[in-house]
């Protein structure tokens, strides 16, 4: 009876032990096929410019730029306006034209925490443990026929995201979001697809989102993803008189 406890604290060791090399493998699977930490590093700008693509058909151009220093800025063009969400590593903030609206504001707790999210320039599981991420082994399952592994994801934040990785390749193509705001859980679902290669880094070109639960869908398809271009810091930072851009 005395070796009971034992064998269970050695069986608990043993699970943890595995499920932590589990996560370290899937991990460096991931890193590998999208490029490799190196090629990842080298990027040091991200320009992406396509379209957003509503419920009934409804578009709007999107353009959406990232900086190496959390630094990310997010364009909503329709009808010859521009609705910009934005942070600069330090501020976060938005103009909304319609209605007339052409100040510059503080942006709201869920806003926030969709922008900071955005500013992570290489997504949560590069260099996780330097930025605090919680990772562990989730289990299998299927998504639309293909085999995944699951990892689920702990912002500091306290948000928690699973990320499901297809077998070949490791890459994410879908990703459940539980996000916190106020005390109150809110879910979300992102279907990820269409990889291409952008100076050595492959990345997804579609991005499909929806509320947990609902039929409506949101979708966005990049028609071009740039790395290393040109970007101003200025183009983050908050205006103090905002003058708002017109679609061309």
């Amino acid at each position: 009876m005395r070796k009971a406890p034992l064998i269970l604290a050695l069986f608990l060791f043993t699970s943890i032990t595995v499920s932590a090399q589990s996560v370290e493998e899937i991990v460096s699977h991931y890193l590998k096929s999208i490029g490799g930490i190196d090629k990842i590093h080298a990027v040091k700008t991200l320009r992406r410019t396509g379209k957003f693509i509503g419920g009934g058909g409804f578009e709007a151009v999107v353009q959406r730029e990232n900086k190496r220093g959390n630094s990310v800025r997010e364009e909503f063009s329709l009808q010859g306006m521009t609705a910009i969400n934005a942070y600069d590593g330090t501020t976060a903030w938005k103009i909304q034209p319609w209605n007339g609206k052409k100040d510059a504001e503080s942006l709201g707790e869920e806003e926030m925490k969709s922008i900071l999210e955005d500013a992570d320039f290489d997504g949560p599981l590069v260099d996780y443990q330097k930025k605090g991420y919680k990772i562990e082994f989730a289990g299998k399952d299927k998504f639309e026929g293909t085999e995944t592994v699951k990892l689920k994801i702990t912002n500091p934040n306290g948000d928690i995201y699973v990320w499901h990785m297809d077998t070949d390749y490791y890459v994410p193509i879908k990703i459940d979001l539980t996000r916190f705001v106020r005390g109150e859980e809110r879910q979300y679902e992102t279907v990820l697809g269409d990889y291409k290669e952008v100076a050595g880094w492959f990345m997804p070109f579609s991005i499909e989102t929806n509320v947990k639960g609902r039929p409506e869908k949101s979708k966005i398809v990049f028609a071009t993803i740039q790395a290393n271009v040109e970007i101003d810091d200025a183009r983050f930072k908050m205006p103090t008189t905002a003058t708002v851009p017109k679609k061309d």
